[in-house]
């Protein structure tokens, strides 16, 4: 007599927001699985579907909101968490019938709500189980590059912000299961790490800095020596990846970490959180006010390392921005000549204190300044980026096309200048097909548009 096997239950997952949501998905993506979970690509063949939330705005909220309806239209079998986990009775006054709703990062809850919804085939405590989520696991971005999140939480208190009520206060990772997990992404195939955090340059203050034992030393928790450390990463071929920081706050002892830069140990990229320049802005945002100082900080990064970009994000609109704030604002991106910005509107967020304050900016003058920002940072990306033609530069490709009539592959990369999803490409012309996804190749520029690059692989 046959013996029948029972398949083992399915997940389905959509997760919405930040890279560090992303990151959180893969963790209960990577705990799910070795608790004999299998994952579904689509809503019809899963037993339960979980729902990763992002809360920070309100448009992110409706999307969120959307995102859950489909689920429970298509599948009906729904647990929620992240973000707008917090906000559990609304969620369940619009669907009463969802299964559970947990907050951001609460693995164990969410877990627990799967088990409960689509028992495991097998035990939950047997081997397999990644140590404190630690270990390498279920990725959501493609194999050649990795998120790595090094820290949960902020303890920042800006105006217009409500991760601390979101996520809590700094909780740094221990620098070993860190770094453990990057040795692991690279061996794995990783060819570029993506560090990422609410606060990536105060790593380790909530833990005073302390020291653990990584290899044969000891190394401190904090941002200079997790960067060093990581530029030091090689796979089994000896290849090094790249090695990306995001979000880091212009802190003083970031400019150790710009020599390492020069040394080809760490991408010669920094995403920095200005938000704005004009001092009154940033007071109200109760952001440091030190925009003078951080425009000498740039000319001296630029000096020790010519290559570096830096890529940055602003708020247009703030409560009380004047025109002249705004065009303080636009003065101060004329003398940093950043590389890559993006630009948003003010928003308000529910439990924000911002919302508060007075002086409103008309709706009508926000998509004024924004039409106007957004011209002046594209005009500065395209001189940027015309300075680059003729250059030979190394690129990471992220898909490879199919070959015209000619026989030549189209493919589609990035300059160390670009990080995914966020910055700009670079198209290849006439690559060979010889050439795969997650290689890293010398490109030489041929052509420049406002956001992007074109050129072609050089000959070996």
């Amino acid at each position: 007599m046959a013996i029948e096997i029972p398949s083992p239950p399915k997940v389905g997952m959509v997760s919405l927001g930040c890279p560090k949501a992303l990151v959180d998905s893969e963790r209960i993506l990577t705990r799910l699985r070795a608790d004999g979970y299998t994952m579904s690509p689509d809503y019809a063949g899963a037993d339960v579907v979980l729902v990763n939330t992002c809360g920070f705005l309100d448009s992110a909220k409706e999307e969120s909101l959307s995102a859950i309806g489909e689920a429970m239209a298509e599948n009906g079998r729904v647990i929620v968490t992240g973000c707008m986990g917090n906000e559990a009775d609304a969620i369940r006054a619009r669907f009463p019938d969802v299964l559970a709703v947990t907050g951001a990062h609460q693995y164990e809850a969410v877990v627990e709500a799967v088990h409960e919804a689509a028992p495991p085939e097998i035990s939950p405590y047997v081997d397999l189980i990644p140590q404190a989520y630690d270990d390498a696991g279920v990725k959501l971005t493609p194999r050649h590059y990795g998120y790595l999140k090094i820290s949960e939480g902020c303890n920042h208190a800006c105006s217009f912000c409500i991760i601390p009520s979101l996520r809590g206060k700094l909780a740094s990772r221990r620098i070993d299961a860190v770094l453990r997990e990057a040795e692991k992404l690279v061996q794995a195939g990783t060819r570029e790490l993506l560090v990422i955090s609410q606060d990536t340059s105060a790593y380790g203050v909530d833990v005073r800095h302390e020291t653990r034992m990584w290899k044969d030393r000891e190394v401190r928790t904090h941002m200079t020596d997790l960067a060093r450390e990581l530029g030091q990463l090689s796979d089994s071929q000896g290849r090094k990846p790249w090695v990306r920081l995001h979000y880091v706050y212009p802190y003083p002892h970031v400019d150790a970490v710009i020599p390492l830069m020069a040394e080809g140990l760490i991408t010669p990229y920094l995403d920095i959180p200005f938000q704005h320049a004009a001092p009154s802005v940033l007071k109200s945002m109760k952001r440091p006010a030190n925009e003078a100082k951080v425009l000498d900080r740039l000319r001296k990064w630029r000096e020790i390392c010519p290559d570096i970009a830096i890529r940055s994000s602003f708020v247009v609109g703030f409560p009380g921005e004047t025109e002249a704030d705004f065009q303080y604002l636009l003065d101060w991106l004329d003398e940093a000549q950043l590389d890559r910005v993006g630009a948003f509107r003010f928003e308000p967020v529910e439990g924000a204190s911002a919302n508060d304050l007075p002086n409103a900016v008309p709706e009508e003058v926000k998509e004024e300044r924004y039409a106007r920002i957004m011209e002046k940072t594209a005009a500065i990306s395209a001189a940027k980026l015309q300075a680059k033609v003729g250059r030979i530069l190394p690129v990471i490709i992220d898909e490879v096309g199919e070959p015209d009539e000619d026989g030549d592959i189209g493919a589609t990369g990035r300059s160390q200048a670009d990080a995914p999803e966020i910055d700009g490409n670079v198209f290849l012309r006439g690559a060979g097909s010889d050439l795969q996804v997650g290689d890293i190749v010398d490109v030489l520029i041929e052509d420049a548009d406002e956001h992007d690059l074109y050129g072609a692989v050089t000959e070996d």
